[in-house]
This record gives structure tokens, C-alpha cells and sequence, in this order.
């Protein structure tokens, strides 16, 4: 049975900086199931499909940049209430902002390099999550 399910990446800078292991801990003892998991590469296409909401932004083109410097590792968690509660993990976008103790205020350096990236509605984590994963990656 699903319960809730939520969409993250760890970005180019956490995988950069060997954080994988500290960030993916933080996400299980938090009461996240890892339910898919992929270490991957985001092509240009990828980011700019990806982030498409940003298209307009003047940061975009950096964004795109940034997301394909490196290899990413995207996962759908799972838990109740998963899109709130991983954002309330994660803090906030800019980690000066970002409450003690959050992966962000932990593991990320600017607004730009902010280490992970976490769905901001069940609508979007769903359409991330698919945009990452096939149907058979996802147990």
C-alpha cells in the first residue's frame, strides 16, 4: 500500500563533497522509506525539461549548469505526509534560512548550491518521480 511518496535528487555539490552517505542516513532515520534509487547523470535536455518552470528565471541557465556538472542520485521516498515532512527536512532554499539541524543547513553552502532538491506538492513529486524512474524501478 502506498502511502505518501515524495521526490528528491542529492545535487552535483552533496555527491561532490561525499556527503551521500550522511544526507541518505538523515533521510531514514527521519522515517523515510527508500522506495527507488538511482545514481545518474542529467543531460542538458534533462535539466532544462526538468526545471522548465525556471526557463524564464535569470538563474536558469547556471541551474542547467549546475545539474549536469555531475552525477545527481535521485529517490522516491516514502512515508505519511512525505512531500511536508521531507521539506521540513531539508529547510529551507537558502541555507542561511535553513533551520538547525536540516540538510540544507548541514550540507549545502549558497541558495544556488543548495545540496537536494525536494518535491513541493504530491502533484509534483509524482511527475518527478516518473520523470526519473519506470514503473519497474519503483518497488
Amino acid at each position: 500500500m502506498i502511502t505518501n511518496r515524495t521526490f528528491t535528487m542529492l545535487k552535483p555539490d552533496s555527491l561532490e563533497k561525499g556527503n551521500t552517505g550522511a544526507i541518505l542516513h538523515k533521510i531514514n532515520a527521519s522515517g523515510f522509506k527508500i522506495v527507488a534509487m538511482k545514481q545518474t547523470l542529467m543531460s542538458m535536455r534533462d535539466a532544462e525539461t526538468f526545471y522548465a518552470i525556471h526557463s524564464e528565471r535569470p538563474f536558469f541557465a547556471d541551474l542547467v549548469q549546475y545539474m549536469t556538472r555531475g552525477p545527481i542520485i535521485a529517490a522516491i521516498l516514502e512515508k505519511d505526509n512525505a512531500v511536508e515532512d521531507f521539506r521540513a527536512l531539508i529547510g529551507a532554499t537558502n541555507p542561511a534560512e535553513a533551520a538547525e539541524g536540516t540538510i540544507r543547513n548541514l550540507f549545502a553552502d549558497s541558495i544556488s548550491e543548495n545540496a537536494v532538491h525536494g518535491s513541493d506538492s504530491d502533484e509534483n513529486a509524482q511527475i518527478e518521480g516518473t520523470f526519473h524512474f519506470s514503473g519497474r524501478e519503483i518497488f
